[in-house]
């Protein structure tokens, strides 16, 4: 008598990998933010050990998580980095798709600066004002909202610059975005009492008005690349950007953050949690591949270690705020025995 074995969707799919592969350099997609210091990584990892550098690309959380969890197999990528967490959408994609094994490495911290050329002066500004000049519908003082008529910052308040608002930000693919929005535009938007009570009657309507963006050429979409907005701030003096502080931390010649809440954007105020624009940052395994594709397990072992993501570690010098002590101990040890972690 033949004997039948049914295989699942997953096991069929690492079946393949295994069977077909044909790449012995790891694939890297997601986060501009995260980007950076995944570049660092790499480096290090193509110089120190027998494994080729793997190719990373920067294509947005949003959109490094879509490639991630479009299915297992030689062509799919094996890692992604992202300035949020997973959504649990994206999580009911990857499986879908027989992307079941993922292990979730929150590699440290980092804050959302918003920066302007040291040609011009440093601007200070609250959550409020900040969300008044972005927002795309904001208080006409009767209980109604309009269209935002701000111009000038100065038309929000007149200590804010007399200069026309003209912010570079990411698009809503980014991870950046997506917790700006939480972070800072929530941030100012609550303050106003009415909208905030506006979040128990009518969630949906509470989050279009505070986490959307206006639309009439104050806020530019730059794209993914952080470092096009940097040259971009370069070059117009009167303009202002929306990135991680690392960008900011690496070009401090060129830019100024802003004083947001009183408070300097800088490594330490981030690391102790008094800036308000601050979130964590993860990378994403596809456990499927951990065994296929050469390296990989040796990859996660170079972020992980304490010369890397540690206090004084090399991406602490390119700007990451390193996790606690006793929570990167934790991390590392969820990371390196590829523990499947989310969903």
């Amino acid at each position: 008598m033949k004997k039948i074995v049914v295989f699942g969707l997953a096991a069929m799919l690492l079946v393949g990998v295994a069977a077909h592969a044909q790449r012995d350099q790891i694939r890297i997609v997601g986060s501009s933010t995260v980007y950076p210091f995944a570049t660092k990584v790499a480096e290090q990892f193509g110089r120190s050990t027998q494994f080729k550098t793997p190719v990373i690309e920067s294509t947005g959380s949003g959109g490094g998580l879509k490639l991630f969890c479009a299915g297992v197999g030689v062509e799919y990528p094996d890692i992604t980095n992202a300035s949020r967490a997973i959504k649990e959408s994206e999580v009911e994609t990857c499986k879908r798709n027989g992307v079941t094994e993922i292990t979730e490495v929150k590699i440290g911290y980092d804050g959302i600066v918003l920066a302007n050329s040291s040609r011009s002066g440093p601007m200070s500004i609250s959550l409020r004002n900040l969300w008044l000049a972005l927002a795309k519908e904001v208080p006409a003082g009767d209980g109604h909202l309009q269209a935002n008529p701000y111009e000038k910052w100065s038309d929000v308040d007149p200590s804010l610059p007399g200069v026309e608002i003209e912010v570079l930000g990411p698009p809503p693919t980014s991870g950046t975005r997506d917790a700006f929005v939480e972070l800072a535009m929530e941030g100012g938007c609550k303050t106003f009492d009415w909208i905030s009570a506006m979040k128990k009657t009518d969630k949906d309507r509470y989050e279009a008005v505070c986490h959307g963006i206006r639309e009439d050429g104050a806020y530019v979409e730059a794209g993914e690349n952080d470092n096009l907005i940097v040259q971009k701030l370069e070059a117009n003096a009167a303009a202002f950007g929306i990135f991680g502080f690392s960008f900011l931390d690496q070009n401090q010649d060129k830019l100024q953050g802003s004083v947001i809440e009183g408070v300097v954007p800088t490594f330490d105020a981030i690391a102790e949690g008094e800036y308000p624009v601050s979130r964590p940052l993860f990378f994403y395994v596809k456990g499927a591949h951990a065994n296929v594709i050469p390296g990989m397990k040796e990859y996660v072992e170079e972020f992980t270690s304490e010369r890397a993501w540690g206090e004084g570690g090399y991406l602490s010098d390119a700007g990451l705020i390193p996790l606690p002590d006793a929570e990167r101990s934790k991390v590392q040890s969820e990371a390196r025995s590829m523990a499947s972690n989310v969903g």
